[in-house]
């Protein structure tokens, strides 16, 4: 089929039914929902078998729905009405919820349900939950619902009047933190609500900010309300009983004055900041299994060493970097055979940290130092040549994040990954040692079809193209886990050190050919040229991205109809619909 996708962003999951969608061998373009761009208009024009909205926060014009069969994809279960679904449920702990695809209509949700599918819910935030758990489920159900519509056979259920639930919007009133009363859990339960967007309302050193994240702290406690320390670049607040390191603050927005970037807590306080012990979490390689939180953690298991690490949003700014720079040269002073790099649950990296960059006095200077850091980081792993690295990608990954990963000697992904491997549309050359890394992995042809393109790969279409080595099939909270079994498995293997002797031998042969600085300079005098020209389209192109402004039209590299893979077979999903965490109506 055709396939139209309508959202209001191209965001994480638009781009995941994206992928998926054509690995299925559908047809498939996007639309943007823009304030001034008739809808109406470009669906006609479009003319497709099918509209289908993975994050749509208005209403399909009745022109639209009325003419043609549009899908909505609500993050809740059947009978789950209101635009905060998924904040309540994080807010209200709820242990298992729903994606539902319905009919669109007249009534915001009321549409008849071609086919939902459930999911656990983990103690994690918002956006975490949105594209690990929430994104398989709605994969799940879009599949069904698409197959569904293309069989021209299926009927879908209206909803049951008694078991509708609509609940407004979850406004800031209800979000409010009461710092003297409030204990540890509330604290996070309203952070992790709200994690990504809105964010909540706070008042902090005689400013409103909008708190993003929330970690606990078992250690540091002092007068609720107070700010107790720093560490890498969050800051501790004291709770009614404990307390909790905040890493993201975001200005609330003066009338008149650009949208506020969201920023690391301590450099977005500036000044305001009082003097704050620095307490930095134990070294990465130290205590593992501690409580408190840290951004970068190390353990061993027999010859396997994990190196992992989480950064709000995957974006790594110059000090992330270099101190992900030192955590890697002291885990490579272990005596491991194997190092797994990453293996969390959510983003493995999306490359240099825009919002650091556009807030700098001089971003043209930070942007340089930021990408010299990645270039550092990730030239130590290519140079790796005493053990096999692994890039375990539990998360998305884009950019030099995706480039990152591609240093590794092999790459790992959970099958719900999307990896965006491009810079295009940042208006960026890139670097990260990619013109050696990617066509070395893909080819000369697909790695330049993959960098102008600039559309997402699915988990299976990276594992097709060779971009990675495994798809891991396993829940968000499971991933860990299976990269800890198979990481054993890989350094138990009797031809182990036979790979890491061929593979030191190669980047001999490969530096003799060409040194691995003639890449990275070629590609930094671009990035150079472009960093430091005040009218490189990078430069409005970031600052849109990291202010949220709204764009005029759709990208053209989106409204072309991409063709499903050749020769794809749309494997009937029907006999899964007993299946755990999935539910067929």
């Amino acid at each position: 089929m055709y396939v139209l996708l309508v959202a209001s962003a191209f965001n994480s999951l638009t781009q995941r039914v994206h992928a998926e969608l054509r690995d299925h061998g559908h047809r498939v373009a996007v639309e943007l929902a823009l304030p001034g761009v008739p809808l109406a208009d470009a669906v006609l024009r479009h003319d497709p078998d099918l509209v289908l909205a993975p994050m749509l926060t208005t209403a399909i014009p009745e022109e639209v729905w009325s003419a043609r069969t549009c899908l909505i994809v609500h993050p809740g279960p059947v009978g789950d009405r209101g635009p905060s679904s998924l904040d309540r449920a994080v807010q209200e702990q709820v242990t298992r919820w729903g994606v539902t695809v319905l009919q669109a209509g007249a009534e915001m949700d009321a549409g008849d349900v071609w086919a939902t599918a459930e999911c656990p819910v983990p103690p994690v935030g918002k956006s975490d939950l949105y594209r690990g758990e929430i994104a398989d489920a709605a994969l799940r159900a879009v599949l069904l619902a698409v197959e569904r519509v293309a069989s021209g056979t299926h009927t879908p259920v209206p909803q049951d009047p008694a078991a509708v639930r609509t609940r407004p919007y979850l406004r800031q009133e209800a979000r409010r933190i009461d710092w003297e009363a409030d204990s540890t859990d509330r604290v996070l339960r309203t952070l992790r609500a709200a994690d990504s967007r809105p964010g909540v309302l706070d008042e902090l050193l005689g400013g409103e900010w909008y708190l993003h994240g929330g970690h606990p702290e078992h250690r540091l406690r002092g007068r609720p309300g107070e700010l107790l320390a720093t560490r890498a670049g969050a800051v501790c607040r004291a709770t009614a009983d404990g307390a909790v390191w905040i890493p993201e603050l975001r200005a609330r927005r003066v009338p008149g004055e650009p949208a506020p970037v969201k920023l690391p807590a301590a450099l977005a306080l500036g000044d305001r900041l009082p003097p704050l012990r620095e307490h930095p979490a134990p070294p990465p390689h130290a205590d593992a299994r501690g409580r408190t939180w840290a951004d970068v953690r190390y353990r061993e298991e027999g010859p396997v060493g994990f190196l992992s690490f989480a950064f709000p949003g995957g974006a790594m700014g110059t000090a992330q970097c270099r101190r992900l720079l030192e955590a890697y040269r002291a885990a490579c002073a272990r005596p491991t055979s194997v190092l797994v790099l990453g293996g969390g649950r959510d983003f493995f990296s999306n490359g240099i940290h825009l919002g650091i960059i556009e807030a700098a006095a001089d971003p043209a200077r930070e942007s340089w130092d930021n990408i010299n850091a990645m270039d550092d980081l990730v030239e130590a792993v290519l140079t790796t040549t005493d053990r096999l690295v692994v890039a375990a990608l539990g998360g998305n990954a884009a950019a030099g994040g995706a480039m990152l990963a591609l240093a590794a000697d092999e790459v790992w992904c959970r099958a719900g990954v999307v990896l965006n491997p491009h810079y295009r549309l940042m208006g960026l050359h890139g670097s990260e040692y990619w013109t050696y890394t990617l066509p070395r992995r893909v080819g000369a042809a697909a790695a330049d079809r993959l960098t102008t393109e600039a559309l997402p790969v699915s988990a299976a279409g990276a594992l097709r193209l060779g971009l990675v080595d495994r798809t891991v099939p396993c829940a968000p909270q499971a991933f860990a886990g299976e990269t800890a079994r198979l990481a054993a498995h890989l350094a138990a293997l009797p031809a182990a050190q036979s790979r890491i002797a061929a593979k030191k031998a190669l980047r001999e042969r490969d530096e003799a050919v060409r040194p691995l600085a003639s890449y990275r300079e070629a590609e930094l005098a671009l990035m150079h040229r472009t960093f430091f020209d005040p009218a490189a389209p990078y430069h409005a192109l970031r600052r849109a991205f990291v202010r949220k402004e709204a764009a005029a039209a759709t990208p053209p590299h989106l409204t072309r109809p991409v063709p499903g893979r050749p020769g794809a077979a749309i494997t009937s999903l029907a006999v899964h619909d007993g299946a755990p965490g999935a539910e067929g109506c």
